[in-house]
This record gives C-alpha cells, sequence and structure tokens, in this order.
C-alpha cells in the first residue's frame, strides 16, 4: 500500500535511507552519505504533504518524495519542457531487503500516475551518475536523460537529470 507519509513514518524512514546508502556503498556507489538525505529533508517533505510511503504488512520499507518545488540546482538544466508545470521525484528508497520485487515500479508508477491525475506536463529527476541501476532503470521508463548538476556535499561525481514527458 502507498500512502502519505506522517512525522512519525521518519523513524521508520531513516534506517530504510541509512540501510539503502550502506548496501549502495557495498557496491561502490557514494551517493548517499550521513549529509543526505536527513531528517529535516524529511520532515520539510511531510511538512510540504510531498512524501510518501509504501508498506508491506503495515511496515514502511520504502518512501518517495513526489515534489512541486524546482530546487535551486535544476535552475540550469535545459528541461525538455520550457513551462514549470513539472514535478520532481526525489528520495526514492525501498529497504535492501525488499529491492528487486518492483516496488520500486510501483513508486514511481504511483508518481507518474499522480502527475497525470494533477495534469502536469512532465516529471524531472536526477540520479547519480555512478548509479548505472538506476539510470537504466529510468531510461526503461521512458526518461530521457539530459544534463548534469553537482551536489558538493555527496560527491564530487555528477547527477544526471532526466525527464519525461507526460
Amino acid at each position: 500500500m502507498i500512502r502519505k507519509a506522517t512525522l512519525q513514518d521518519i523513524d521508520s524512514i531513516i534506517p530504510i535511507t541509512k540501510a539503502c546508502g550502506q548496501y549502495m556503498i557495498s557496491k561502490g556507489i557514494y551517493q548517499w552519505n550521513d549529509y543526505y538525505p536527513n531528517r529535516a529533508a524529511f520532515e520539510n517533505d511531510v511538512d510540504r504533504d510531498e512524501l510518501y510511503v509504501i508498506e508491506i504488512d503495515g511496515n514502511v520499507i520504502g518512501c518517495i518524495v513526489i515534489s512541486t518545488l524546482k530546487d535551486d540546482e535544476y535552475l540550469d538544466v535545459d528541461w525538455i519542457t520550457t513551462s514549470d508545470n513539472s514535478i520532481y521525484v526525489h528520495r526514492l528508497a525501498i529497504h535492501p531487503k525488499y529491492q528487486g520485487n518492483g516496488l520500486a515500479q510501483q513508486l514511481m508508477d504511483f508518481a507518474e500516475d499522480w502527475a497525470r491525475t494533477n495534469k502536469f506536463e512532465s516529471i524531472r529527476l536526477d540520479t547519480f551518475s555512478k548509479n548505472e541501476r538506476n539510470q537504466k532503470f529510468y531510461e526503461l521508463r521512458g526518461y530521457q536523460k539530459l544534463s548534469d548538476i553537482y551536489f558538493p556535499k555527496q560527491s564530487e561525481y555528477p547527477f544526471h537529470c532526466y525527464e519525461l514527458l507526460l
């Protein structure tokens, strides 16, 4: 089940994102660290009504942020759509124990359906340039790779921006 997250859910989300970070590090992908993602980001997501969780048997096992806020890092990206009628997907995470079962697909289906229902033109996101699994995941869904942005507190390597026209 996918539902809107509450502040109480953050206590379940933080260990999930930590486990995801450790799993990625074990694969040589240094994408998430102590700086990101953090509790304050998730609290802000809940305050903005943009954080969703996916549950199995009443246990939160993943999350996604569906945001209308265009972060400053995205200002210089040459997006396909010229209007700002887009949503941004952030912090998609599935606990490593549950990965490979289509749950990230379910969260992205949910985000894409939400965007279509709410008449957005596109979905925008970024993924780490060293995370080839994520790049393939989005490209197979029809997302087009655009330019790169940088998050120096996370990595010296770029993050690829993607957009899906709806």
